[in-house]
């Protein structure tokens, strides 16, 4: 758990739980939507029962309230096993390292950041 705290003491980004649904694109697509744990214009944080590594990239769609949709990129920083009776196998953290400009600022309305 030390790991995570050091990135936890990192953030740039404020980061707020949010109704957004995430789940991989591609080869993972079939992975249950998740809610995300909170999110920020840099990254998010949700669950997984998927075991990946740091480092991992993974294309990932974002579900909004509206019905509305955005697709990043992004990079694995931490993983956390989760204990057994939690709602997943792991807790993730991802940060963006791609990310069209409109969907930060779809992220950002609904931090009530625009």
């Amino acid at each position: 758990m030390a790991a995570k705290s050091i990135h936890l003491d990192r953030r740039r980004y404020r980061r707020a739980r949010a109704p957004i649904y995430v789940r991989p694109v591609g080869a993972l697509a079939y992975a249950v939507k998740r809610q995300v744990n909170d999110i920020s214009l840099g990254g998010l944080r949700a669950y997984s029962d998927e075991g990946v590594k740091p480092g991992t990239r993974l294309e990932m769609e974002l579900f909004f309230s509206d019905g509305s949709s955005a697709t990043v990129l992004a990079e694995v920083v931490w993983v956390e096993t989760l204990p057994e009776g939690s709602p997943a196998r792991f807790d993730v953290g991802l940060r963006y390292v791609q990310a069209r400009p409109e969907d930060l600022e779809r992220i950002a309305q609904v931090l009530g950041d625009d």
